[in-house]
């Protein structure tokens, strides 16, 4: 595998053929590819877990991580997009923002590389890339793609430590493109190991494919060398 293929393609290997031809489109974006992404759809449940764990989801609006709301039927959106980022790594945006009420607009930020390193695609969560996750990937039999969070890593200036998953969750995400509805499937579910369930949506979007440099809104503020 060389930079020339995606970072999903690098992470699965000869197993990125037996993703549905749709996903190996949508994963496919990269520097390489010269596209880009954007999914809009409706989340038709969006939870979370219950009022003890609200100090979680509160935390993470400050770094558009998580947040607290629930609802149904949900706007959302989902912004994909290449770009080199200050360090010289191929890096691939996961932005979605979700209009949780009217008025009141939340978004997870996250933005992805390939670790040659540690063989596996590492994803920055927040604005500042302040929390480094590994992410196991593995390709279901009917061609889907199951994401498990790992380990997890914290960077702050001269701060560098491994994030007790105590006070964090591990998330498991699958994704799948329906041939009868000609649209994309996702399911999430973040749970600690202490509290149980924490947040969760679940919903349906479809696909733009986009030319064009990455937009500076999908970018993180801050940039973070270490993996």
């Amino acid at each position: 595998m060389t930079m020339s293929t995606g970072i999903f393609e690098r992470a699965l290997g000869d197993d990125f053929a037996r993703l549905h031809p749709q996903l190996q489109r949508r994963f496919g974006v990269g520097l390489e590819a010269g596209y880009g992404c954007i999914g809009r759809g409706t989340m038709t449940e969006v939870r979370r877990g219950p009022w003890w764990t609200l100090p979680f989801l509160l935390i993470g609006t400050f770094r558009n991580i998580l947040f607290p709301e629930r609802g149904r039927d949900v706007p959302f959106r989902i912004d994909n997009h290449a770009y080199l980022d200050d360090f010289g790594r191929e890096t691939v945006t996961f932005v979605r923002t979700m209009e949780v009420r009217p008025g009141r607009r939340r978004r997870f930020d996250a933005t992805m590389i390939y670790s040659d390193a540690r063989r596996r695609v590492v994803d920055y969560l927040g604005t500042h890339q302040h929390l480094a996750v590994d992410l196991d990937l593995a390709v279901t039999d009917d061609g889907a793609l199951q994401l498990t969070s790992g380990e997890q890593r914290f960077y702050e200036g001269p701060l560098a430590f491994r994030f007790p998953m105590l006070f964090s969750g591990r998330a498991r995400l699958r994704e799948r493109y329906d041939d009868e509805q000609q649209r994309f499937l996702i399911d999430l579910e973040i749970h600690n190991d202490i509290l149980g369930f924490l947040f969760g949506y679940r919903g349906a979007f479809t696909c733009e494919f986009v030319d064009g440099p990455a937009p500076a809104t999908v970018k993180p503020y801050r940039e973070e060398l270490r993996e």
